[in-house]
């Protein structure tokens, strides 16, 4: 279960690492928009949109609908919760040392 959870966090960052990926899910965040449509915007080949795509979906962020011929893309916003979490313990963790390291800090200088 780790080793999945892990692997799924990965996903998730290396997704947001590229500036395109994250191009793409600000403009599905807004409203669900055609796969051909997303890619009229970048002056990238059709094939290197849907490889940015491809990392999207794996890292659960966006869903795709087809509709006939058409692929839709629209935000999961589910697919940042684990990510979201794994922040969230971090902060807690540095909030939390950080605030001991001080309480140390100042107990030391009195």
């Amino acid at each position: 279960m780790v080793e999945s959870s892990t692997r799924s966090l990965d996903h998730v960052f290396q997704a947001l690492s590229d500036p395109t990926r994250r191009s793409i899910l600000k403009r599905v965040s807004k409203k669900e928009r055609a796969v051909g449509e997303l890619a009229e915007s970048y002056s990238i080949s059709l094939a290197a949109v849907s490889k940015h795509i491809q990392s999207l979906e794996r890292a659960g962020l966006v869903s795709r609908r087809r509709e006939g011929s058409f692929s839709y893309l629209r935000l999961n916003p589910e697919g940042l919760a684990h990510a979201d979490k794994w922040i969230e313990d971090c902060r807690a963790f540095w909030q939390g040392s950080l605030s001991s390291l001080k309480d140390f800090i100042e107990k030391e200088e009195a």
